[in-house]
Parts: structure tokens; C-alpha cells; sequence
């Protein structure tokens, strides 16, 4: 985890959570993170139970041109990568997995900038799952939120234990993409090959402690 506005909600988070799954919706009070509102977002399930945009800031609305709000949160990565994102955010929703990714993203005019993704579970009950999360421009250049990102192209995903790893560290990998994409066929020589790493469902959790 690199950029502050991660690290900021992931301690806000956790400090909330306070040794259970996940924090209550009712829990989370904008003013305590209104430093980080306008880049925030919430996702809940719709009808179909796709992941949607329930509530997202100023900025982020302005960095992909448009009210987010009702829209598919996969639809802001390339086709290839849709299937994955939403993968993704079903183990947040439903495992209480922290998920961070790395992406670039491209603009209607062919410019480029990394972003850096953080979505933490929200207790919502059962019928009303929650995901609060993050995006942060690694870099912030002039034409930024005028020019509306429009694609997107994962770089990394990282899905870390917190009872285990409370504070992400820089120094360890995170997990290509294509080593991710084929882990529910592959056998379990290759999974241990990763590290010390353990399956939940589709997805591998790399658990904490510090390396000496």
C-alpha cells in the first residue's frame, strides 16, 4: 500500500472494525474521513448481484467524467479484466476480504496515469452487503478529471489477511494478474509455489507478520 489515502482508511477502518469481520455501515461518519470523501466510494449488490456504485465522491465522479452512481463498478476495466474485478469484490462482500489493486488507467484522448484501489467490507447484513473503498491517483497530472478516464487495465491485486498483516508492507509482492487468473484450475504445487500464501475459495491470502 503506497498511497495515504489507503493507508488512512484502512487504519480508519480497522480501528472501527475493532476485531470483528468488518465495521457496521452505521458506523462509518463521513466527518471522521473528510479529508478522503471526495476520492471514497461505497459499492452494494444490485438486483442481479452485480456490484454497483452506491455513493462515490466529487473527484472520483470527476476523474471518470460522469455521476457514478447506479453504475456497474466492473465496467471501469477493460472487458478482460471485468470478470476478475467482479470475482474480486464478491470475496469482499462476501468472505470479508481486503483487496487492494494496482491499475492504469486511460483517458478518452489516449493519456495514461496509475491509480492505486483499496475496497474494505462493510457489515450490512446478510441482504445488504457493503464495500467501502478508496481510489488514489499515483500521480495527480494537469489533465486530470478533465480528460474522463474511459478504460482501465489491472496491473497487481492484493488480498491481505488483517488479522494477520494490520499494516500492508511495501517490500512484499503483490500477486500478478496472471499468476491470479488461473488459481481455481491449478493444482496445489503450484499455489505453495507462491509463498506462504492459503486459498479461500478463489482467491490467495497471504498472511502477515514482518520479515526480518
Amino acid at each position: 500500500m503506497n498511497q495515504n489515502g489507503s493507508i488512512t482508511l484502512f487504519h480508519y477502518w480497522n480501528r472501527l472494525r475493532d476485531g470483528r469481520p468488518a465495521p457496521k455501515r452505521s458506523e462509518v461518519e463521513p466527518a471522521d474521513i473528510k479529508s478522503l470523501l471526495a476520492d471514497t466510494f461505497i459499492l452494494e449488490k444490485d438486483t442481479r448481484g452485480e456490484a454497483v456504485f452506491r455513493l462515490a465522491g466529487t473527484r472520483l465522479c470527476a476523474v471518470y467524467g460522469r455521476e457514478l452512481k447506479g453504475f456497474s463498478f466492473p465496467s471501469l476495466w477493460r472487458e478482460k479484466d471485468q470478470r476478475l474485478v467482479a470475482r474480486l469484490v464478491d470475496g469482499v462482500f462476501d468472505q470479508k476480504s481486503v483487496a487492494l489493486v494496482t491499475y492504469e488507467g486511460f483517458s478518452r484522448n489516449g493519456r495514461s496515469n496509475k491509480f492505486e484501489l483499496l475496497a474494505l467490507p462493510l457489515d450490512g447484513g446478510i441482504e445488504n452487503p457493503r464495500c467501502l473503498g478508496v481510489i488514489s491517483a499515483a500521480e495527480k497530472p494537469f489533465w486530470l478529471g478533465a480528460d474522463p478516464i474511459a478504460d482501465a487495465l489491472i496491473d497487481s491485486i492484493r488480498v491481505v489477511d488483517p488479522e494477520k498483516e494490520p499494516v500492508f508492507l511495501n517490500n512484499r509482492p503483490a500477486i500478478d494478474v496472471p499468476s491470479l487468473v488461473p488459481l481455481e484450475l491449478d493444482p496445489p504445487e503450484t499455489i505453495s509455489a507462491l509463498g506462504q500464501a492459503r486459498r479461500i475459495r478463489h482467491l490467495v491470502v497471504f498472511d502477515g507478520g514482518r520479515e526480518e
